[in-house]
């Protein structure tokens, strides 16, 4: 599947990264990751931490899927507010999607900490704007649900913000507690961890089918090689869409650019996440080396052609709104411009867990904004499941969950 193209940032901010081999004997095992993406390295560093003899491979490199093209936001917030998930799912459960994300962003934080190779994991507070007047009402009531939930947020008026800001909007939400990362890096350090932990990697190495012998799952590889697991974990990403169609998914395209760095960054207070209350929406962050991220400007579609003769039309609108934004800014150029396949789910929650037709078999689509926070959840709960037979949260997340049913 083609997941990106154009020219990626982060790979060019870490050169040095670690390679695996090929594999090119038959192996056992008891549990096989299937995908070296944030998915497959959360996985990774959570089974090996409970020593279960593990293996990961990816039929590309490592990092090489969309994990290369994702722009390192770690928000606590959903594309879906809390009072919408409030109304789809109940309070409760809204409540426990939110209250998961803010904690796995403080366990992605002290993960990261003590990794040998460096995430780049910098905290950061989050501007979140009313995109045009008319949702001024909805962003309000977020804003009550998110106080009543007790995140660390206040709310800026029109004039607040003009004096913060080198821009005006009719209202926004400013929360602390976020974060952003190099996501390369990240996932890059998580499998290099549990690697040196025991676990066995091997990069270029694809699975193409599979077939089942008592309690054993058999992966026959491209390279007419085998690899037997008790249990298997697909961290396959959009790429799962391929193969094992799943009618709450929505695939799309997005689009990103890094600036040039820059020597200062005038009007923007902290150098604060920034997206806004539109849908799709633009998303804005800064990096170390100081240049800026900006993605956004989505599309509904799903072929690789269409999405990638957008690319230069959308460069040069992101632009646009980088200088819309901060007019003081000197003269951006893009240096790094990508276009990337982009999925979500119809109801605004991630998917984890079995599927029908894999038996011993768990998926993890951790489709949303918010991906690599699903993903960190993801790897607990399917831990837990792995280990214990069960996880508290895991009934949120499943596959076959509906709003009438109340789960």
């Amino acid at each position: 599947m083609d997941l990106h193209t154009g020219s990626l940032l982060w790979p060019n901010t870490f050169p040095e990264f670690p390679v695996y081999p090929v594999l090119e004997s038959d192996i056992e095992c008891e549990v096989l990751i299937i995908g070296g993406g944030s998915a497959g390295a959360l996985m990774a560093y959570e089974l090996t931490q409970h020593g279960v003899d593990t293996v990961l491979i990816d039929k590309r490199n490592i990092s090489g899927g969309t994990s290369c093209a994702n722009t390192g936001l770690l928000q606590f917030a959903s594309d879906k507010h809390l009072t919408a998930c409030m109304h789809t799912y109940g309070v409760d459960k809204g409540i426990r999607l939110y209250q998961l994300c803010k904690d796995a962003i403080n366990e992605l934080e002290q993960i990261t900490s003590m990794l040998e190779i460096d995430s780049k994991f910098v905290r950061r507070s989050s501007l979140y704007f009313s995109s045009c007047q008319e949702h001024l009402p909805l962003l309000k009531a977020e804003f009550a649900a998110l106080i009543e939930l007790g995140i660390d947020a206040i709310y800026l008026e029109e004039e607040q913000i003009s004096k913060l800001y080198s821009f005006r909007k009719s209202g926004a939400i400013l929360s602390n507690n976020d974060a952003e990362v190099n996501p390369f890096r990240m996932v890059h350090a998580l499998i290099h961890h549990a690697n040196q932990k025991g676990m066995r990697v091997y990069e270029q190495t694809e699975v193409l089918r599979q077939s089942y012998k008592q309690n054993t799952i058999i992966f026959h590889l491209k390279n007419q090689r085998t690899i037997r697991a008790r249990k298997a974990i697909f961290a396959t990403g959009y790429e799962t869409q391929s193969f094992k169609k799943n009618p709450n998914a929505v695939m799309s395209s997005s689009y990103v650019l890094a600036t040039q760095p820059l020597s200062e960054f005038p009007g923007w207070p902290d150098r604060c996440l920034i997206w806004e209350t539109a849908r799709p929406y633009l998303y804005i962050r800064t990096t170390l080396d100081n240049r800026i991220i900006i993605g956004g400007l989505d599309e509904a579609t799903k072929i690789p052609a269409e999405r990638d003769a957008r690319l230069l039309h959308k460069k040069d609108l992101l632009l646009l709104e980088i200088q819309k934004l901060f007019p003081g800014l000197p003269a951006l150029k893009a240096e790094h411009y990508w276009a990337a396949t982009f999925g979500g789910t119809h109801d605004g929650f991630p998917m984890f867990g079995p599927q029908a037709g894999y038996p011993h078999c768990y998926f993890i689509l951790g489709y949303g904004g918010n991906g690599t926070v699903y993903n960190k959840i993801a790897a607990k709960i399917i831990a837990g499941l792995i280990l214990n037979g069960s996880h508290p949260d895991a009934e949120l997340f499943r596959f076959d969950r509906s709003p009438s049913s109340g789960v």
